[in-house]
């Protein structure tokens, strides 16, 4: 098999001590491949960026309505969160408007993602709980559907679970891509995760803000989830998070997620445009790079409204001692390629 390019190069010193290989895709809203590095076939799983499909069903099927649900608390549902106190109690909510405890989450006790709050746990000698869990928020609205549906809310994480199927089902049609060649594996928080192509992660991302070809009830659903994170980005990762510090800055023009081992999913609203970054190695930063770089490159924002975003594209790397020993910065080939992207589809 062909190597993947490399994307992300780190200089110590100014010499080339390491690099991130992986693959970028996007597409357009009939699915054609606008710009691409890497082989985007190359199957792999959608991880966390898998959210703001799995939050859709309960949306569509009146969850929203049955609840109370607000946008704030959708937002959520969609995250990846640190655990923060506002982060808490947006799960709580959640967790109180339809009639459980946190003893009902199943995505298993973590650390909060957030230092600051992990270090206050530890200093108060108290163990994490589900609830701390980054995604305990799509727990939370996992639990809602079994709510509203009368489901069993024991053994929802099943992969029999008929929430499970109904979100399996669901994410096969956004995806465009059989269910029968998804392999169902288990992501970190022990919910089923699904096996698919590069290409179709980004085709699914086109899907959210190009709804068409769906029912209406699915199609205000997307809506939804888009309005949701872009007004409440804070509820989709938190502080010094990129999710949340770029849809401050770009949603509802641009929104993104991210995926553990190096995933990361964006849906450029107005073009209809669905992206897909995997980065080979797993590693978490070069993804962050690469997404802003893609940002950039459209020219949909100017350098000034990005200015606070600038740290993502050339990230200083520093020592224990906070000296800068060098810098993780998106390869100059992925930059030349993507300038002319832009300039070919008349962005900049």
């Amino acid at each position: 098999m062909m190597e993947n390019p490399i994307l992300v190069d780190i200089y110590r010193g100014g010499v080339l001590e390491s690099f991130h290989r992986g693959v970028v895709c996007i597409v357009d809203e009939n699915n054609q491949v606008l710009f691409s590095l890497g082989n985007i076939n190359q199957v792999c799983y959608p991880r966390s960026a898998m959210k703001l499909l799995q939050v859709l069903p309960l949306i569509q099927h009146g969850g929203i309505q049955k609840f109370g649900f607000t946008l704030e608390e959708i937002a959520v549902m969609c995250g990846s969160h640190n655990a923060e106190a506002e982060h808490l109690r947006v799960v709580a909510s959640i967790l109180h408007k339809i009639g459980l405890t946190a003893e009902y989450l199943n995505c298993g006790p973590q650390y909060p993602s957030g230092k600051k709050e992990a270090n206050a746990l530890i200093k108060a000698d108290a163990k994490p709980q589900h609830i701390h869990n980054n995604c305990s928020g799509k727990h939370a609205g996992m639990l809602a559907m079994c709510v509203l549906k009368g489901w069993p809310v024991e053994d929802y994480i099943n992969p029999r679970h008929p929430l499970q199927q109904l979100i399996m089902d669901l994410c096969a049609r956004f995806f465009e891509y059989p269910k029968e060649q998804m392999v169902t594996a288990l992501d970190g928080c022990s919910a089923p995760i699904f096996s698919v192509p590069v290409i179709n992660q980004a085709i699914a991302y086109k899907n959210l803000s190009a709804p068409a070809a769906f029912e209406p009830a699915l199609q205000e659903a997307c809506k939804v989830v888009i309005e949701a994170v872009s007004q409440y980005p804070f509820m989709v990762a938190g502080t010094k998070r990129y999710c949340t510090d770029m849809m401050n800055i770009t949603a509802p023009a641009i929104i993104g997620k991210t995926g553990a081992e190096g995933i990361f999913c964006m849906s450029f609203t107005q073009q209809k445009w669905g992206v897909c970054i995997k980065i080979d190695d797993g590693k978490m930063l070069p993804q962050y790079n690469i997404a802003q770089a893609i940002v950039e490159a459209v020219g949909l924002f100017s350098a000034e409204q990005l200015q606070p975003l600038q740290h993502y594209q050339t990230s200083e790397l520093k020592n224990f001692n906070q000296l800068v020993t060098g810098e993780i910065k998106v390869n100059n080939n992925l930059l030349e390629a993507l300038k002319v992207m832009a300039t070919d589809n008349k962005l900049v």
